[in-house]
């Protein structure tokens, strides 16, 4: 297969386009979220994406931090 000059800036943009949208929808802090829960809690199931936003929505509101904006 043959590549051209632009190859590989078009797959460094292409990747920081996917990194900025999975940052800001939430997948990458569910995908994290899954990997800390497989090293700590082995043999335990993962909870669902929709279980785990539940908690983290709960958690927020029980704990609330000032922010700037």
């Amino acid at each position: 297969m043959r590549t051209g000059p632009l190859t590989e800036p078009l797959t460094r943009l292409l990747r920081g386009v996917r990194w900025y949208l999975r940052e800001i929808s939430g997948t990458a802090d569910y995908d994290r979220f899954c990997r800390r829960h497989r090293e700590h809690h082995p043999g335990v199931p993962v909870p669902t994406r929709r279980t785990y936003e539940r908690q983290r929505a709960r958690h927020q509101e029980e704990n609330p931090q000032s922010r700037c904006c």
